[in-house]
């Protein structure tokens, strides 16, 4: 297995054209001022793409002969949908997305009975190098600019509005960064983002604090930051060890911050914002599901405003990483309870897509991706279109600052 270095500094590639959703309100308004036309309408374009709504013909509340101008000076597509794959009976929808650069991205749409979850991604692959996970040994591309970030869920939610997941039309209800990438790696364009998230229409999606999730690796200095910040987000810190022996080698960035350093500063977030925050923990055959590691997480976690999240690993093709058998997750959950510590299983559902976020954009070759997989894999026409055009003015935030 090649061991690959940690990445926080994403290279610098021909950043996005200019979006709506990467601007801020009051620039937003300047832009349109910009183009000859009142003001006031970047608060219509703001409310069609929100809503879903690609089509320039369908804003019928801009003029006519103005529509295509806008559209193409503020609403570019930046993410276009090359495949989707359904698992579940349809109610999990994982699609792999392309970026104007041909960078690959993931996002997964899971309907359940009380609530609609979609998994997005924020940086084209990741620089965190965790051995087990596909897209960390995928290295790091780039960063995703706000708006492509914020596209993945108001393709979600425009979906469920649209009926397209079975159980008829319904409502987006929260949001998870557990796909590709490592989110406060990327936390300007994270954080404008979660504004938008969290901004009532027309400027953004209107969900609650608690319907968003935040997950993160432990990265210390951002998790203080967002703590800084007053955001009640729910964090999520992606453990998978008890030990720093251990977590040296599942989690890298482990050799920066240590067990004690990350959930240190994930303690101070959950003391400001009286709620609990995860640990996820991928439970990995003879790795990590050893019942004394088990009782080592329950003694470090059973003071703590936490609960553990397990998640029986979802291997990759050729991995040398696989689940842990049943009865292991058993015992791990009865003694983590034991100790004290609220856990649940979480559902692992897409197994049979390439759930494993990253295992989709790096298959060799997208139309080899489905083959032998017994999921729906439906290509979406004209996806090889060029969804950009050369010359427009890029509007995306630098990498730095």
């Amino acid at each position: 297995m090649t061991v690959l270095p940690l990445v926080f500094d994403a290279p610098r590639p021909t950043m996005p054209p200019r979006h709506l959703a990467d601007l801020t309100r009051d620039e937003a308004r300047a832009a349109v001022t910009e183009l000859g036309q009142p003001a006031f309408r970047a608060d219509q374009l703001a409310r069609h793409f929100y809503a879903g709504v690609t089509d320039p013909a369908q804003m019928t509340d801009l003029p006519a002969a103005v529509r295509e101008e806008l559209t193409g000076a503020l609403l570019p597509g930046l993410v276009t949908p090359v495949r989707h794959q359904s698992a579940d009976g349809g109610r999990t929808r994982k699609t792999l997305w392309r970026l104007h650069d041909g960078a690959l991205v993931e996002s997964v749409l899971m309907r359940y009975p009380e609530r609609a979850t979609v998994c997005i991604s924020s940086q084209a692959g990741c620089g965190m190098a965790c051995p087990f996970c596909a897209t960390g040994q995928s290295g790091l591309t780039r960063n995703l600019s706000a708006a492509e970030i914020i596209g993945q869920a108001v393709a979600a939610a425009a979906a469920m509005a649209g009926g397209e997941i079975p159980g008829g039309p319904g409502r987006l209800s929260n949001v998870v960064f557990m796909g590709m990438g490592e989110p406060l790696a990327n936390y300007k364009r994270v954080r404008k983002t979660l504004d938008a998230l969290l901004s009532p229409a027309p400027h953004g999606l209107g969900l609650g604090q608690r319907s968003v999730t935040v997950s993160t690796v432990g990265v210390v200095p951002a998790i203080r930051r967002l703590t800084e910040e007053g955001l009640n987000v729910t964090l999520a810190v992606s453990l998978h060890a008890p030990d720093d022996e251990l977590r040296d080698t599942l989690v890298p960035v482990n050799t920066r911050w240590k067990v004690g350093e990350v959930l240190g500063a994930a303690d101070d977030y959950a003391r400001r914002t009286g709620r609990r925050y995860s640990v996820e923990y991928a439970l990995i055959r003879d790795v990590n599901d050893q019942p004394f590691r088990a009782d080592l997480l329950g003694k470090l976690l059973a003071k703590r405003l936490a609960h553990v999240n397990l998640i029986p690993l979802n291997p990759t093709p050729g991995s040398k990483w696989d689940a842990s058998p049943l009865p292991a997750q058993q015992e791990f959950v009865a003694r983590l309870r034991a100790a004290g510590v609220p856990t649940t299983v979480r559902d692992t559902r897409g197994s049979d897509i390439d759930g494993a976020c990253g295992q989709l954009a790096a298959a060799d070759g997208i139309e080899d991706a489905v083959e032998g997989i017994p999921s729906i894999a439906v290509p979406v026409p004209g996806a090889d279109a060029p969804s950009f055009e050369e010359g427009v003015a890029l509007g995306a935030e630098s990498d730095q600052g």
